[in-house]
């Protein structure tokens, strides 16, 4: 069967991208042809679009004293270009993908079948840009002769981000669809309360394959981390460092960050260039303890059997990591200050027992893996 697995853009985002290369690869292992739907970024924008950016920006530049670009689809390419250029590398190598501006350039024959999934395809102001909120509920595909089916598609939050209108249009897409997973337990509520259908809860598609698959995947020519503590923030701050800071202390450990400042507009060119993909890898497989502020990173420190501490997101979304970590027991692994993690401490710096992790996560595969080949049958 030829499928479309249809999430959010892939760029910087490590997490984004391995989610889509492991239900890829799940997918291929199964025998179907598979393809990750995928923006081809142009940066040409509407002219009402050209005029917002072009006022906003000299805005900040000229009456605020922002260091802010005045509207340049060149210097945007330059710029996506560099962020992107080891984890485009990446992408190329391993995810077969089509690209496309806009879903209207999907057409009918294309696909026998779209899986939606995963990652926060379901977060309204995450998906309006692309590939638009009743896309991302396979909108453009009404009328078709194909199967529906959503593997762990995520809300992002245990709130409805939608409008009246856009409730209305994606409830009546959602109900075309042969099966829907969710990532997230708050999520089979909201399908049931917003969008009238059943919904099961599935694991995060990275964790259908394990270590030794993203092992694979470093190469021999990836250098060696310069550090055995991994700290993956997107986040940072004093009091996160902070944390950081003690831990390493009180480990006797030497910290490393694996990320770049991508996202920091005040940046250089230079220091928003995001590290290779194989690195981030190779992080986890080196640390002997990992601080995280990321969903992603949580996921593979269990499938590298890592100790480590998660600290609450809350502007990306709290209810992904108490998700995650109540299906594993991991609760006590996540903090949501400096102070929360101080009174937990001594039981944070503890070995983490994954013998029983792993005997559910078998137990999730064993069901995610049923889940997806009764759905495409």
């Amino acid at each position: 069967m030829r499928i479309g697995i249809l999430s959010l853009p892939l760029g910087t985002n490590y997490g984004g991208i391995l989610q889509s290369y492991a239900l890829l690869h799940t997918l291929h292992d199964m025998g179907h042809e598979a393809y990750v739907i995928d923006e081809d970024k142009q940066f040409e924008y509407s002219l009402k679009r050209r005029i917002e950016m072009f006022v906003k920006g000299t805005i900040k530049r000229c009456l605020m004293g922002k260091n802010a670009i005045i509207y340049s689809p060149t210097y945007y390419r330059k710029l996506w270009a560099a962020r992107t250029m080891h984890t485009n590398r990446f992408v190329s190598r391993h995810i077969s993908r089509k690209m496309v501006r806009n879903m209207t350039e999907i057409g009918v024959q294309d696909f026998d079948a779209f899986v939606v999934g995963s990652d926060q395809i379901w977060r309204a102001r995450y998906a309006r840009p692309f590939p638009g909120v009743e896309n991302s509920f396979l909108k453009f595909t009404e009328g078709w002769n194909v199967k529906r089916l959503a593997y762990a598609a995520s809300f992002g939050t245990d709130e409805w981000e939608y409008n009246k209108a856009e409730t209305a249009n994606v409830a009546a897409m959602a109900r075309m669809f042969d099966a829907i997973s969710v990532r997230e337990v708050s999520g089979v509520g909201l399908c049931q309360k917003y969008l009238g259908v059943e919904a099961m809860c599935m694991i995060d598609p990275t964790l259908l394959l394990n270590a030794e698959d993203y092992t694979r995947l470093i190469g021999e020519d990836t250098p060696p981390s310069p550090g055995n503590m991994m700290c993956y923030v997107l986040d940072r701050s004093v009091e996160k460092d902070a944390l950081v800071n003690d831990i390493a202390c009180e480990k006797g450990l030497r910290p490393f960050h694996t990320n770049s400042r991508t996202e920091d507009h005040k940046a250089t060119l230079e220091e928003r260039i995001q590290p290779p993909v194989e690195q981030w890898l190779k992080g986890f497989r080196d640390a002997e303890f990992v601080v995280t502020d990321s969903y992603h990173a949580c996921i593979f420190s269990i499938l590298y059997r890592k100790p480590f501490v998660v600290i609450g997101n809350k502007s990306r979304g709290m209810t992904r990591f108490e998700s995650l970590l109540q299906i594993f027991g991991l609760e006590g692994r996540l903090v949501t200050s400096y102070e929360d993690y101080k009174q937990k401490k001594k039981a944070l710096l503890c070995p983490i027992d994954y013998e029983p992790v792993y005997r559910i996560l078998e137990e999730r595969r064993t069901d995610a893996l049923r889940f997806l080949q009764e759905s495409l049958h």
